[in-house]
């Protein structure tokens, strides 16, 4: 009886530090509540509604070459329609907008 409380303990000690382990490492990219879609490697791009391997390849792709200004740019991802979008959009940032490309008010 003590051996099996024993690896219950264990096992449950185990999942309890992977829990934790995994939710820090997704808090820079989920500081903001969203995921950036500029910053975030393909699993966490896959932790989106209607994305799967093949989508979030295709907006890692697509960044490379158009980093995103907004995020109603994924529509033009391959395999990215309306609805998909629609539902994204509150998931989802492009990140915080810099303050090198506005003008300074006098």
């Amino acid at each position: 009886m003590f051996r099996h409380q024993f690896r219950t303990s264990s096992i449950l000690r185990y999942l309890v530090i992977f829990s934790l382990l995994a939710a820090f490492t997704a808090v820079p990219v989920m500081a903001s509540g969203k995921i950036n879609i500029n910053t975030a490697n393909s699993e966490q791009l896959q932790t989106l509604p209607k994305v799967g391997p093949k989508i979030a390849e295709a907006i890692i792709k697509y960044r490379k070459k158009h980093p995103f200004k907004s995020v109603d740019e994924l529509i033009e991802v391959k395999g990215i329609g309306e609805k998909t979008l629609e539902k994204l959009k509150p998931l989802v940032t492009v990140g915080e907008k810099s303050q090198a490309g506005q003008k300074k008010k006098k």
